[in-house]
């Protein structure tokens, strides 16, 4: 890559993406930052008229999306770095999500995601390589009451990046799942629809909001360093927790399923296959 690289990020406009696209600034790098709405850019990209391009996009339009990576790759030249961030929350138990709210989630959530990487291989390809950063949750491992359907979509996308990771390697191009910890992004508010809540749900949803807390995690722009720096590395992991709280979870969880698993190791063992 060139001293001076190109970064396509995703939901750049706020949370995590806005923090990704503001460091990757800061280190004299250029950034095509694509949003639904671009107007929270406006005063970055006067603080950085030549190096930040506003590009407004829903990447649930898969037409739209192949389209809008036509115009960021043409903007600086190429693309080097693509911060696959764009998402949303659908807040709720999975008996009250309506089809229409599943199908909008799972189309910004999954779909989007899928439709920017297949729109931006090409252009990587050209380049000789790049970075594809797919941003999921440290959560993404198992299905959580009231965010069953944000699972779910993360889950999804960790399971397509990890094949999709072996299948562009040979070109030079380097998949990462990033799962990202809880930080203060607005997503619980702004970027979030909830479920109309059924009251035979309403002492789990109680006992669900207690544990959330309110404590909304620490500033994005703390991740952002991570990220720049998983971004330069010339052999990055396929998986990376990005926060050290998350990090010791993820970790439990994965304990905890494996001790769920060899408690019915007996029952397993049954059956040949």
């Amino acid at each position: 890559m060139t001293h001076e690289r190109v970064w396509l990020i995703t939901g750049a406009s706020r949370g995590l993406g806005r923090a990704f696209a503001e460091a990757a600034l800061a280190g004299g790098d250029r950034v095509v930052a694509a949003a639904r709405h671009v107007e929270p850019l406006e005063e970055l990209t006067r603080t950085y008229p030549d190096h930040l391009i506003p590009l407004t996009l829903d990447v649930s339009d898969r037409q739209a999306v192949f389209d809008g990576v036509e115009r960021a790759a043409a903007a600086f030249g190429g693309l080097d770095i693509v911060v696959n961030n764009a998402g949303a929350m659908l807040y709720g138990m999975v008996e009250e999500a309506t089809e229409e709210q599943i199908r909008a989630h799972m189309d910004v959530n999954f779909f989007g995601a899928v439709w920017v990487a297949q729109a931006v291989l090409p252009h990587l390809r050209a380049r000789g390589g790049g970075r594809l950063l797919q941003i999921t949750s440290m959560g993404s491992g198992g299905g959580m009451a009231t965010v069953g359907f944000y699972g779910a979509g993360k889950a999804a996308l960790d399971s397509v990046s990890e094949a999709l990771a072996a299948e562009v390697e040979g070109f030079g191009i380097k998949v990462t799942v990033v799962q990202m910890g809880g930080y203060d992004t607005g997503l619980f508010t702004t970027g979030t629809t909830a479920t109309e809540p059924l009251a035979r749900y309403g002492p789990l949803r109680t006992e669900m909001e207690a544990m959330w807390g309110d404590d909304a995690g620490p500033e994005p722009g703390t991740a952002a360093p991570v990220v720049r720096e998983l971004a330069a590395l010339p052999d990055p992991p396929r998986r990376l927790i990005v926060g050290s709280r998350s990090f010791d979870q993820v970790l439990e969880m994965g304990r905890a399923r494996a001790d769920l698993y060899r408690s019915w190791e007996h029952l397993s063992r049954i059956a040949p296959g």
